[in-house]
């Protein structure tokens, strides 16, 4: 086991060292790995996410200036780089599509489970999946994501009321 303080395996992953990245890998992989699933459309697209973000990090680790908490960094990072993705695939493009009429469910919330939950929403549309793990789950405003998204503030507001429903 690597016995380094988390600043100095921040400097080693700095130079470069592949050790130091190894043994944070090992460290933030899980937590990383929960942030990418709640993003990805499934398991699989998440473990691809994950590997690009480390790469990511990696690669922009200068960056970080030992300034606000560097899981929270993290975090941003991989968020990013999993944004980016849809990003490139254009998920945002506005689209005309039609909503079917409400209908409503009954579900025994006893019975839900995390799984389950997380299954449902992995299969909401990207976008609307997106804005709805963004605002309900990570906590970001509206502005933010709007900003983050590169979409305007009724987007995503208009995406969380669908993801919602």
């Amino acid at each position: 086991m690597f016995n380094l303080s988390l600043e100095q395996l921040i400097e080693n992953c700095k130079s470069n060292d592949t050790k130091a990245q190894s043994e944070l890998y090992k460290l933030f992989s899980s937590k990383l790995f929960t942030v990418c699933l709640k993003y990805s459309r499934n398991y699989v697209e998440a473990e691809d996410n994950l590997q690009d973000a480390f790469l990511t990090i990696f690669k922009k680790i200068e960056q970080y200036k030992n300034k606000g908490s560097f899981e929270g960094w993290l975090k941003r990072v991989t968020v990013n780089t999993v944004l980016q993705q849809y990003r490139k695939e254009k998920v945002f493009d506005i689209v005309n599509e039609t909503i079917a009429d409400e209908v409503e469910i009954e579900i025994d919330e006893d019975d839900l489970s995390i799984d389950y939950l997380l299954q449902i929403i992995q299969e909401l549309p990207d976008r609307y999946r997106l804005v709805f793990n963004m605002y309900v789950l990570d906590g970001y405003s509206h502005k933010d994501i709007a900003e983050m998204l590169e979409i305007n503030i009724g987007t995503s507001k208009s995406n969380l009321a669908r993801a919602r429903q």
